[in-house]
């Protein structure tokens, strides 16, 4: 199968590369970035989740590849910029960072480790990226990214410092590379939603105490779910939109941050005091 490529809609026909494509959001844009006529190197550090999803892509007729890569690696994010244009035959015209871990906790009671850790993969990962591939992307005339944040990159909720500062950092990184990169032809969007199913809190660093609720909290009082997340990222990415937060409370959590930071702030420790008490 020979892919044209499609510079008016980025993820349509696209030479894709999607990071924790193994499980979740990142499994969701491979199989739809499959559907548009796309052809998929999935990047996980799990090289049998990534495999599985390589595996029921192919079941569908497309094109898709599997590779073992920790993004908290430059090194490693760099040769899977070079492997991934080899096994597609093209230049990667979509990057999809999605790769991300979770990590909650009192301030004080977060260990350095398991801040550096939980930056390393969040924000460093995402990073990595970009700086891997927007070279690329310039030399080729044209490219879009991807960057998977959260809403927690604004709202700011409380034992989730690591996290929230790991998003926060993506999410300003996502706007400042929309603007810089424009006139290269480069488009940018980042992806901002509260509750999505995935395995994140399995595979993070949560309290004991929390693990088990956030979990289920994550499982059953989302209100939306990978599939629809990805879809909607990569409709808004083909017309041009900066911000993809795919659920209600995303938007009201950004209305209410924009409209008064202070009044938010206020109503974010108010709650916390009434519910720790």
């Amino acid at each position: 199968m020979k892919l044209s490529g499609n510079r008016s809609k980025s993820s349509q026909n696209a030479y894709a590369v999607v990071t924790g494509a193994g499980s979740g959001i990142g499994r969701s844009f491979a199989y739809e970035l499959a559907k548009r006529g796309g052809a998929v190197v999935c990047v996980d550090l799990n090289l049998a989740a990534a495999q599985d999803t390589v595996d029921q892509i192919k079941a569908t007729g497309a094109k898709a590849f599997a590779l073992q890569c920790d993004v908290g690696n430059a090194e490693q994010v760099n040769s899977v910029a070079e492997q991934a244009e080899q096994l597609l035959g093209h230049p990667v015209t979509l990057l999809i960072n999605n790769a991300g871990v979770g990590l909650g906790g009192k301030f004080d009671e977060v260990s350095l480790d398991d801040w550096k850790w939980c930056m390393q993969v969040n924000l460093w990962g995402v990073i990595h990226g970009c700086h891997a591939f927007v070279p690329k992307f310039k030399k080729l005339g044209y490219g879009a990214i991807i960057n998977v944040a959260s809403a927690a990159s604004y709202t700011a909720a409380p034992e989730m410092s690591v996290y929230n500062v790991s998003k926060a950092g993506v999410l300003a990184l996502s706007e400042t590379l929309s603007s810089e990169l424009k006139k290269f032809k480069i488009q940018v969007n980042v992806v901002c939603p509260t509750l999505v199913p995935t395995n994140i809190i399995k595979n993070g660093r949560i309290p004991g105490q929390y693990s088990k609720l956030a979990d289920h909290a994550l499982m059953n009082y989302a209100f939306t779910t990978s599939d629809k997340v990805a879809k909607l990222s990569l409709d808004r990415l083909d017309k041009e939109q900066l911000y993809t937060t795919p659920q209600l409370d995303a938007k009201l959590f950004w209305l209410m941050k924009r409209t008064s930071p202070s009044l938010y702030a206020k109503f974010l420790g108010l709650s916390y005091q009434f519910i720790k008490t």
